[in-house]
């Protein structure tokens, strides 16, 4: 039972610090709606999704009426595109009409985002598959409420060069399909290693092939919450901060779990998960850096900034855990640099760089998020970034992704704006020197040694 003391401190956390649920995503398999047909395909997506979501929207505000509690967005997520579509897609145009399906169902639900336009290639690609990953530019340039990812690599399967490869060719021209918005379409596609099956939080979001037909997950973000509660425990030991990161965790868990169960219930469809992430926003006080800061760093990206972020990132998660029935997604902390004011400051005053912040992705939720890079970037110098980074997820057995946005037209010291939750964000320099020769060999880079577990 919640006590009338839970009751105002979670109040006080909604009004003064921030808190709020960032997202109920509705996850929805399109398995059923496979066929050789192309037009009959196209309207089973519309109708299956239109069908489930059309209570989505009214649903969350209802709850957000009810109890008090913010819920910024109502999504979707579905089954990869890929797998639906190969039966009946013949080109990479065909995929690209199906990505225009999705955002007429999300506009029609009244979503904010839609993901799931994805492909899984971790070890290798389908001719479908490959053929999806080519249509993202034309996708995301012709759509706006639409988000893709792929999955190049895991612990299990090592990583997929060959798309690495393409993914930087594929991120180039999707910035340059969108490079009258700032390069926005790039800022809607996410390159992951071991993707999670029930991410609730885009660009990333998709609807697993292991999960069931409908599901609800919900995330819950409160960097304000955990920073206030900082605050009273300024100086103390190293226990002391992680026990008030902990007991904050849960308390902001449960304001998801009740919402969760609650649309849950109201619309008739299984409970999946709460993610717990501390995911940032442009606003003032929602900051990850500004509680790493408020943790002894006179700026993120000074040294201690890794050690902190590892702190941080754990507690979360060992406080989240208690307090659902089932904690999941990519649950612990986000650092995106356009949606986190004390990020971009950080960058602005020379505090944090491209290699500080991939060091701080061994620890984090996901990994290089959201982070602005000159134009001319080469395609080639983006696939050695994301393949850095997949080798980080690959080895160490976690989620990373990168949201990379080469933002046409602009260099370093420039400022690439993209409005609302995605913010903006200073330029940031990237490693000159080639690593093309390394990217054309092709091929697969093995699974680690520890992945043999059979």
């Amino acid at each position: 039972m919640i006590n009338i003391f839970e009751v105002n401190e979670t109040n006080k956390m909604i009004e003064q610090e921030n808190l709020d649920v960032r997202t109920i995503t509705m996850g929805i398999s399109l398995l059923s709606c496979v066929d050789s047909d192309f037009e009959k395909l196209k309207t089973k997506i519309y109708d299956k999704i239109t069908g489930y979501a059309r209570d989505l929207v009214a649903t969350g505000d209802r709850i957000s009426m009810e109890y008090g509690i913010p819920i910024v967005n109502k999504r979707i997520s579905v089954t990869p595109i890929s797998l639906v579509g190969g039966g009946a897609c013949r080109s990479a145009s065909d995929y690209a009409e199906l990505a225009k399906v999705l955002d007429k169902a999300a506009y029609e639900t009244g979503v904010n985002f839609i993901g799931g336009y994805s492909a899984l290639v971790s070890k290798g690609m389908t001719p479908q598959e490959e053929m999806l990953i080519r249509s993202i530019p034309e996708a995301l340039s012709s759509t706006e409420r639409v988000c893709s990812s792929i999955n190049i690599g895991s612990t299990r399967t090592g990583i997929d060069m060959d798309a690495v490869k393409l993914m930087g060719e594929i991120i180039l021209e999707t910035a340059k399909a969108t490079r009258e918005n700032d390069s926005i379409g790039c800022a809607k596609l996410v390159v992951f290693c071991n993707a999670p099956d029930d991410n609730p939080f885009m660009a990333g979001a998709f609807h697993g092939v292991t999960e069931g037909d409908c599901v609800i997950n919900v995330g819950v973000s409160g960097p304000g919450v955990v920073r206030t509660a900082l605050k009273d425990v300024r100086g103390a030991d190293f226990e002391t901060l992680c026990e008030t990161i902990k007991r904050t965790a849960f308390k902001v868990t449960r304001v998801g779990q009740l919402v969760a169960m609650e649309a849950s219930k109201q619309l008739n469809v299984p409970f999946g998960i709460v993610d717990l992430s501390l995911a940032p926003t442009p606003a003032i006080g929602d900051s990850v850096a500004e509680i790493l800061e408020e943790i002894g760093l006179e700026r993120a990206g000074a040294p201690g900034t890794t050690a902190a972020l590892a702190l941080l990132n754990d507690q979360v998660k060992k406080g989240g855990v208690m307090a659902s029935t089932a904690v999941g997604g990519l649950s612990g902390a986000f650092i995106p640099v356009s949606e986190d004011q004390g990020m971009i400051d950080a960058v602005n005053d020379g505090a944090l760089t491209l290699e500080k912040l991939e060091a701080m992705t061994c620890v984090c939720s996901v990994g290089l998020d959201m982070i602005a890079i000159p134009g001319n970037t080469s395609a080639a110098t983006i696939s050695g970034i994301i393949a850095d980074e997949a080798a980080i997820g690959m080895v160490n057995q976690k989620t990373t992704a990168v949201r990379l946005i080469p933002v046409i037209g602009k260099d370093v010291g420039d400022i690439a704006t993209f409005g609302g939750l995605l913010g903006h964000a200073p330029i940031m320099p990237v490693n000159g020197f080639s690593c093309e020769a390394f990217i054309e060999r092709g091929g697969r880079i093995p699974a680690p040694i520890h992945s043999f577990k059979n």
